[in-house]
């Protein structure tokens, strides 16, 4: 007695609908608008100074060579700005996350005289261009006996006007039941922010963290006012150095604009899924 062999159901392909297709052509033709400078530097990085600089210009090169990755690798102190950049960066991160979520909670959730006002400083200084603020920062780090040092890169940063904004955004949306479920079994205020609140914001706090670090990793203009000091300049700061000691070489340029964005992408890469549930989670993405 034989048995049949059991049948497969193969389900029908479906067909994209057209809006489905649009989309899709969309995004990938903005992918590629965004894509489209990194190839360039990238294959610009790895011609020879005397191709890259060939009109009318070409994608790729022509022979391939690392020349400027070595060169500036080997006129630069990359270990050194890449240990500084870290230490700035993440100094203002830990500060701006401490100052933010405490400013923003305050502002949510405790009446005191004078919030509306303080709030309105806070919101004027959204408004208000860091270049603005470049001179009277100076003199202030001048005076302050600060310049060349760590300090005087880090604490003009941390002023995060929209950092408290978007955390105070945030804990406005949490649900004061959880608060007044915690009062009501002996809580303090301290208590209910580090074991109920803080808990809950994570997304925010993870995306508040990572925009401020991406935010002073590229910072250019503070750290090259505030420091004249080979030993203490930063990445962009140090690359720019080189670029300006050889002239403009563009392949060198790209190679080192790689340099300092290549730990950025690795950041984004790793933690685009906490920047996504942080800004649904503030309530900013319709805003």
């Amino acid at each position: 007695m034989t048995t049949a062999a059991p049948q497969v159901r193969v389900e029908p392909r479906r067909n994209w609908p057209p809006s489905q297709i649009v989309l899709t052509l969309v995004g990938t033709a903005v992918s590629v608008v965004f894509l489209a400078p990194l190839a360039w530097a990238l294959f610009t990085s790895l011609k020879s100074e005397t191709e890259a600089v060939e009109v009318p210009p070409h994608w790729l090169p022509k022979e391939w060579t690392g020349q400027a990755w070595s060169a500036v690798v080997e006129s630069g102190n990359l270990t050194d700005w890449l240990v500084n950049s870290l230490v700035v960066s993440v100094c203002v991160t830990a500060v701006v996350l401490v100052v933010s979520a405490l400013a923003g909670y305050g502002f949510a959730r405790t009446e005191f005289r004078g919030r509306g006002a303080l709030m309105g400083v806070v919101m004027t200084g959204l408004m208000v261009s860091p270049a603005v603020l470049g001179v009277p920062l100076f003199t202030t780090v001048q005076q302050m006996g600060m310049v060349d040092t760590y300090w005087g890169m880090i604490l003009p940063q941390c002023a995060p006007a929209a950092m408290v904004y978007i955390l105070y955004k945030f804990f406005q949306g949490v649900p004061r039941e959880l608060e007044e479920a915690a009062f009501i079994d002996g809580a303090g205020r301290w208590r209910v922010f580090f074991t109920i609140i803080l808990p809950l914001s994570r997304p925010s706090l993870a995306a508040v963290g990572i925009f401020t670090f991406i935010s002073s990793w590229n910072n250019f203009l503070w750290p090259y006012m505030v420091t004249n000091n080979p030993d203490l300049m930063t990445m962009p700061n140090g690359i720019a150095t080189v670029m300006n000691s050889y002239g403009i070489q563009w392949a060198q340029l790209m190679a080192g604009g790689l340099m300092a964005g290549l730990p950025l992408i690795v950041v984004f890469v790793f933690f685009q899924r906490q920047i996504v549930a942080g800004v649904a989670h503030t309530g900013l993405a319709g805003q």
